[in-house]
């Protein structure tokens, strides 16, 4: 059930980059590497949602339905142009050990959690991706997707989090200048406005 084959698309698919990986990254980057932890349990659990709806059935009215997906697709645009703007505004500089607040915390796992729901693409892809490895005459389908579901997001958190403590490393030769600082933040809000932008244009 747990094929090499799976794991090795699946360890791809998380790799690349997109959304989860950028947001995940730029916490690392201005909050630190605690901070980036959360976000990546923030991202993983967003994934709950998705594999939900692919288990029950409900990705395929996502995928019947166009206005269904347009209504949803929409929504994740305004937060992703939202994620921008407040990222692009925030003046704070970075902190090289600033505590992560209980409150501050959740405010992380919260925003990630709505950036993967808001994101339709998750539930099609789910319900292209998962199905192909359930062995065809199994005696619990259901049971498979979800192990397999477990699995991906087992290795989603591993490499969201190996993705921040990269960028923690990388973090503290910027922390000097606060000139140097300006530009990661404006990068990465330009890479929220880019996605925004892409996940408006797209297509199912």
């Amino acid at each position: 059930m747990v094929t090499t084959e799976f794991l090795i698309t699946s360890l791809i698919v998380v790799l690349i980059p997109g959304t989860g990986v950028v947001f995940t990254v730029s916490t690392a980057l201005l909050q630190g590497r605690r901070a980036s932890v959360f976000a990546a349990l923030g991202c993983t659990a967003g994934i709950v949602p998705h594999l939900l709806a692919t288990v029950l059935g409900l990705a395929a009215l996502m995928h019947t339905s166009a206005v269904a997906f347009q209504v949803l697709k929409y929504a994740g645009v305004v937060y992703l142009l939202h994620l921008a703007y407040a990222t692009w505004k925030d003046k704070s500089t970075f902190a090289v050990d600033r505590a992560v607040s209980e409150a501050s915390a959740q405010r992380l796992i919260i925003k990630a959690i709505l950036l993967n729901i808001l994101n339709p693409k998750l539930t099609i892809f789910f319900l292209a991706f998962l199905p192909q490895f359930v062995e065809h005459g199994a005696s619990s389908p259901l049971m498979q997707l979800l192990t397999l579901s477990g699995v991906f997001m087992s290795m989603t958190f591993a490499v969201f989090v190996v993705y921040g403590l990269l960028a923690h490393a990388f973090r503290r030769a910027v922390i000097e200048s606060p000139r140097v600082q300006s530009w990661p933040r404006r990068g990465f809000a330009a890479a929220f406005a880019g996605l925004g932008t892409q996940l408006a244009f797209s297509e199912r």
